[in-house]
């Protein structure tokens, strides 16, 4: 089988620091391929299925925001070859179901053998999920093929790992779910690693506008940084500071970028009559909003759900990664801290207190 021995981070129980410990990573089979791994940055979604929010089964290893070096390949593989730099995305695709045919593979209906089995157990032989679709808080992971996108030599493979989860949410949740059009004014709830893309998605698109809001004083500053025109803390009176800056209507568009069923109710309230309201962060599955429904009919508002950014993964990517090459596309700066695995405690810590924008775990050998 030629399984291998590695270390990884291990959730047993939810709100409960990880565990560092050894593990058994089986060999990738038909179609998947085993990736030592460079990069790994955590994630507010790593951190709702840790505390239990979002469904998810234990013992596991989370992490998904990631980028390494395939080292085996498994029958069938055709995309990549070992030896070859990858960003590793969460995002699985048949390439010939409904949604896949569509260009939305970000829905795929298909059917993979990594849904049913995990190749992750510890020495004692109990199955370790991998969280994710990935489980990349560890040494190694085995994926399906369409989840990788092979990279240029150019690009550090911790600024690539960036690019597969927060990177691609943001930019295309602006790009691409809401096609946003030049000249138009964007507010952005939230201003952390996916509503920092969000702002540099904007830029991209044209907007002449561009509000961020946040509840700490730090992350406006980095909002400014990464373009924004105006930044405010949400505490103050931003429905009046928006409306000032709008002629009175609102915004054309508002990103809700942060896990909170509250956010989106106060977004809709920023937005202008035929606005359109993106909701981007996932917050805890039982959250709802109560929506002014007569409003929304009146007002003719448009509310969309963006899931990754509507990423459209294999060209996206190497799109983005030319705007980084011209200039145009800010990753370094994303980066807050980088902590080895044994640390990863501590870099979660880092990000469920707001002291960071994206922590990343790094593994020396890139």
């Amino acid at each position: 089988m030629e399984s291998i021995i590695c270390q990884a981070a291990i959730c047993y129980t939810f709100r409960e620091p990880l565990r560092v410990e050894e593990v058994i990573l089986d060999a990738p089979k038909e179609e998947e391929v085993r990736v030592r791994m460079a990069a790994v940055a955590i994630c507010h979604s790593d951190l709702h299925y840790m505390r239990g929010e979002w469904n998810a089964e234990l013992p596991a290893v989370f992490g998904h925001e990631a980028a390494g070096i395939v080292e085996k390949v498994g029958e069938r593989v055709s995309l990549v070859h070992p030896g070859q730099r990858v960003a590793i995305s969460l995002i699985r695709s048949c390439g010939h179901c409904f949604y896949c045919m569509q260009g939305a593979s970000q829905r795929c209906e298909g059917t993979f053998a990594l849904q049913r089995e995990s190749r992750l157990h510890s020495p004692e032989g109990q199955p370790i999920y991998q969280g994710v679709r990935i489980g990349a808080f560890a040494d190694y992971v085995v994926v399906h093929q369409s989840q990788l996108v092979p990279l240029p030599d150019t690009i550090p493979l911790e600024y690539a790992a960036l690019l597969s989860c927060g990177v691609v949410t943001g930019v295309g949740a602006v790009v691409h779910t809401a096609q946003v059009r030049p000249g138009s004014t964007i507010v952005v709830i939230g201003a952390g690693g996916v509503g920092l893309n969000i702002i540099q998605g904007a830029l991209l698109a044209g907007a002449s506008q561009i509000i961020a809001l946040d509840r700490l004083s730090f992350k406006l500053l980095e909002a400014r940084k990464f373009g924004a025109t105006h930044a405010f803390l949400a505490e103050d009176n931003v429905l009046s500071s928006v409306r000032n800056l709008t002629s009175g209507r609102g915004a054309d568009y508002v990103f809700v970028a942060v896990g909170n069923a509250q956010a989106m109710k106060e977004g809709l309230e920023l937005l202008r009559p035929r606005g359109t309201l993106i909701v981007v962060g996932q917050p805890p599955m039982e959250d709802r909003a109560g929506i002014p429904v007569r409003e929304i009919a009146i007002s003719e508002k448009i509310i969309m759900g963006s899931l990754m950014g509507s990423t459209r993964l294999h060209q996206d990517i190497p799109w983005l990664i030319s705007l980084y090459q011209q200039g145009r596309l800010k990753l370094k700066e994303l980066i807050s801290r980088r902590y080895p695995l044994s640390r990863v405690n501590e870099a979660i810590e880092e990000m469920e207190a707001g002291h960071s924008l994206r922590n990343l775990i790094v593994w020396q050998e890139q």
